[in-house]
C-alpha cells in the first residue's frame, strides 16, 4: 500500500505520521509513505519513507509525490484559518488551487485512491445556532471556512463520479500545538496548556465562561484513522468532541500541574467565533464508531503527549 500524507511536517501530519510509522491500533500497513509540506524540520529515517518539500498550489509536485499511485490519501495541508483571511490569494492558492490539484492528479489513476479530507468546523460561521449536528447548514464567515466548504463538495463531486473515494472530517480547533506563530486565531486554547505544565502566565483572549469545542492531536489522528477505514460509507463526517468552559480547563490543569497565572482578556471577536460553542451532536460519527477525549483529563493527557498513541 501506498499512502500520501499532505501537510505531513504540521502539527496534525508529523503526528499522524509517526502513529503510521508505530503501526499500532487502527494504522494500516503500507509498503510507501510519501510526505508532502512546504518544507521539514526533520525526516522520518525510514526507508519506506519519501519526503518531498514543495508548494501544494504547484500542480508539478503531484506529479512527484504520485509516481508511484496511491492508495491512500490523506489531505491535511492547508493555510491556517488567521492568515487565509489576511492574505486572501494565499488562501485561495493553498486551500483550493492545492487541493484541486491533487484531486485532478489522482483523477487520472487507474484506480481511485481513498481520501480523507481535513475539512473544519469554520464550515459553520458565526453566530452559531443552538446546537450544531449533522443537519446544520455550511455558513462560512470567513475566506477559510469557504474554501474548507468548497475543498469538501469537491471531494464529494470527485467520489460521486468515481475519480476517488472521499470524505471530509469537519475538525475543530486541535490542541496543543507547540507553542510558536502558527496563524491561528484559536491558538490561545493550546497556549493555556503549555502555560500550566509550564508553570507560566497565561493571557487569554476569551472570558473564563466562553465555551469552546476541544480535541485532542490524538484524538484527531484517530478520527482521521477511523474515516480511512470506512470507505463509501459517508462523505462528510462531524465528530465528535468535547464541550468545556475555559475555567473548566483551567480548573482541571491546576489540578493536575497546580496553580499558574491566568488573565481572562476577551476580545469580543475572539469570544463570538471560538468561546460561543453550542452543544455540538455528532450523531451519525458516533453510530459509525468516532470517539471524543472521553472527559477533560483525558484531554488534557492526550494533548500534552502530543500524539503518542496509547491503546
Amino acid at each position: 500500500m501506498h499512502i500520501l500524507v499532505t501537510g505531513a511536517g504540521g502539527f496534525v501530519g508529523d503526528a499522524l505520521v509517526r502513529r503510521l510509522l508505530a503501526g499500532a491500533g487502527a494504522a494500516p500497513a503500507f509498503t510507501r509513505l510519501t510526505l508532502v509540506d512546504r518544507q521539514f524540520s526533520a525526516r522520518p529515517d525510514d526507508p519506506r519513507v519519501t519526503a518531498l518539500a514543495g508548494d501544494i498550489a504547484n500542480a508539478g509536485i503531484w506529479a512527484d509525490a504520485l509516481n508511484q499511485p496511491a492508495d491512500l490519501v490523506f489531505h491535511l495541508a492547508s493555510v491556517p484559518g488567521g492568515l487565509a483571511e489576511r492574505d486572501f490569494d494565499l488562501g485561495m492558492a493553498a486551500n483550493l488551487g492545492g487541493t484541486q490539484g491533487l484531486l485532478d492528479a489522482l483523477r487520472r489513476q487507474q484506480s481511485p485512491a481513498r481520501l480523507v479530507f481535513a475539512s473544519s468546523v469554520a464550515v459553520y460561521g458565526d453566530p452559531l445556532p443552538d446546537q450544531v449536528d449533522d443537519a446544520t447548514p455550511a455558513r462560512p464567515g470567513l475566506s477559510y471556512g469557504m474554501q474548507k466548504l468548497v475543498g469538501e463538495l469537491l471531494v464529494t463531486d470527485y467520489s460521486r463520479r468515481g475519480y476517488i473515494d472521499g470524505s471530509s472530517l469537519r475538525l475543530p480547533g486541535i490542541v496543543a500545538r507547540p507553542p510558536a506563530p502558527s496563524g491561528l486565531i484559536s491558538a490561545f486554547m493550546s497556549e493555556v496548556m503549555w502555560a500550566a505544565r509550564d508553570h507560566r502566565p497565561v493571557r487569554l483572549p476569551v472570558s473564563e465562561q466562553g465555551v469552546c469545542w476541544w480535541m485532542s492531536v490524538a484524538a484527531a489522528v484517530e478520527a482521521l484513522l477511523h474515516a480511512a477505514s470506512l470507505p463509501g460509507q459517508g462523505r462528510v463526517w462531524l465528530p465528535p468532541v468535547l464541550r468545556l468552559t475555559l475555567g473548566e480547563l483551567v480548573a482541571a490543569l491546576t489540578d493536575r500541574f497546580g496553580p499558574f497565572p491566568v488573565t481572562y482578556a476577551p476580545d469580543p471577536a475572539v469570544e463570538a467565533k471560538f468561546a460561543r460553542q453550542p452543544p455540538l451532536i455528532a450523531a451519525a460519527a458516533r453510530a459509525a464508531g468516532f470517539r471524543d477525549d472521553g472527559d477533560v483529563a483525558g484531554l488534557i493527557k492526550a494533548a500534552l503527549d502530543q500524539g503518542e498513541y496509547t491503546p
